[in-house]
């Protein structure tokens, strides 16, 4: 670059500095800001994804000592949560889960193969199924159980009992909130393939 265009760069630089970026709102309601301000809230997202991913890696390594992956791991743990003495169906699991049928259907396919799930008729619905732990489920769960506990024991340590609850509580606010969410976004995403098909 020549010493005049260097220089022309330099003052461009110079006057973009001058005035900074200022971020609008990411958030309008009232409840969400702190004196007009979505800096709290913008602190909060980060966090949010903060502690997803790293529970991410947490079921990651906890599949992986299992041998299956960390959905799979999730799914292993929910199911031993809720099979009770019957087992559970596919719809209440995904339910519980917050995923489709279908990916319930898939994964636990998967762990049935591994020998760690049992797959049989609902002798209530001839076309569904009942999920439970095998044997072999069990144990790896168990062989675990003193690691899993530690895990937890550290990422939810700071919270106390009243935290917890309200943890709770905001969690599942947060499930519904994050749905609708989902259902603008599918909506904007169909109007603007429509829309595209239209201009074509």
């Amino acid at each position: 670059m020549s010493i005049s265009r260097l220089a022309r760069a330099r003052r461009r630089a110079k006057r973009d500095t001058s005035a900074a970026y200022v971020l609008p709102p990411t958030v309008s309601r009232a409840d969400l800001l702190e004196k007009g301000s979505d800096r709290p809230f913008r602190t909060l997202v980060n966090d949010l994804f903060t502690i997803a991913s790293r529970m991410e890696i947490v079921r990651a390594h906890l599949g992986r000592r299992m041998g299956i992956s960390g959905p799979q791991y999730s799914v292993l743990i929910a199911v031993a949560h809720l099979q009770g003495e019957a087992g559970v169906r596919v719809g209440t699991l995904a339910r519980a889960m917050h995923v489709s049928s279908a990916f319930i259907a898939s994964e636990t396919g998967k762990l049935a193969r591994l020998g760690l799930l049992l797959k049989r008729p609902n002798p209530h619905d001839r076309r569904g199924v009942l999920l439970t732990l095998t044997r072999a489920g069990g144990h790896e769960i168990d062989r675990l159980s003193a690691e899993i506990r530690a895990v937890n024991d550290l990422f939810f340590g700071p919270l106390d009992a009243k935290s917890f609850t309200a943890l709770c509580a905001a969690a599942q606010a947060l499930v519904k909130g994050s749905a609708r969410a989902m259902h603008y976004l599918n909506t904007v995403e169909h109007e603007s393939l429509l829309a595209l098909k239209a201009a074509e």
